[in-house]
């Protein structure tokens, strides 16, 4: 572990020396997980819920890296992470289908995403957009053919709250709209990364339909994320995701 002199604030990770290129994970067991594909991996901070590894996929050095629930922890991380010298990050996470079509398990690549995250309406005018690099995109794309996975491409939603509360929801319009999926931190990760000369791109596993409308609770018992698919799916887009790192690694070079 990092002594605290050399470590930044939040995250607690290592001030300087940092593989450039990252995958982060909401849930830090996930990010043990997706470590424990790599060789040399090693843990180098553990605070709050920001858990980070380091090690290698296939000849290629990786930071692994765990930012919790929601935009603005995640964000966070982001910053730290940058600070200490990546310059390329991937989010692995978890989403609901929105788009008529997408399975459980199955893989959602963003081309860009909904910023409704809670956070950056506060560092930048709406206007903005939130996008995925398109060597991201790409990368991921492939590495997702390679290995035979389903997957599906498009905006996402990024949403600030899990659960429905009295407001209104424009969950008709993005449906309308083909809008892929929603989760609740990759817009963040997009404004900061393009504002911040980074590369970043996004790979979501669905467990489970969106939101509301969309479920039939008698028929499925509700959201149940804990299901033997969408665990394959993780363990599948772990694969997929380090992979589209190394590719990124090789086309920099």
């Amino acid at each position: 572990m990092t002594s605290l002199t050399d470590a930044l604030p939040i995250t607690r990770v290592p001030r300087t020396g940092l593989p450039a290129r990252a995958v982060v994970v909401g849930d830090p067991g996930r990010a043990a997980a997706v470590a424990d594909l790599l060789s040399d991996a090693k843990e180098v901070s553990y605070h709050r819920e920001y858990r980070t590894f380091t090690g290698t996929w296939q000849g290629t050095e990786v930071v692994v890296a765990s930012h919790g629930v929601g935009a603005p922890g995640a964000i966070l991380l982001f910053q730290e992470l940058a600070e200490a010298g990546v310059t390329t990050i991937l989010r692995l996470g978890t989403a609901g289908a929105i788009r008529p079509g997408i399975r459980d398990g199955d893989l959602v690549i963003a081309d860009a995403a909904v910023r409704d995250d809670g956070v950056t309406q506060q560092l930048i005018p709406a206007e903005y957009p939130a996008f995925s690099a398109p060597e991201a995109v790409l990368a991921l794309q492939r590495a997702a053919r390679a290995a035979g996975a389903p997957y599906h491409r498009g905006v996402v939603w990024t949403r600030a709250a899990f659960q429905p509360g009295f407001l209104p929801l424009p969950g008709e319009a993005y449906a309308a709209a083909g809008i892929a999926a929603i989760e609740m931190e990759l817009s963040a990760l997009f404004v900061f990364a393009s504002t911040h000369g980074l590369t970043a791109g996004g790979a979501l596993v669905v467990d489970g339909a969106n939101a509301d409308e969309l479920v039939d609770k008698e028929a499925t018992g509700g959201y149940d994320p804990h299901r033997e698919v969408v665990a394959d799916g993780v363990d599948r887009g772990a694969r997929i995701t380090l992979d589209a790192l190394r590719l990124l690694a090789s086309t920099e070079r």
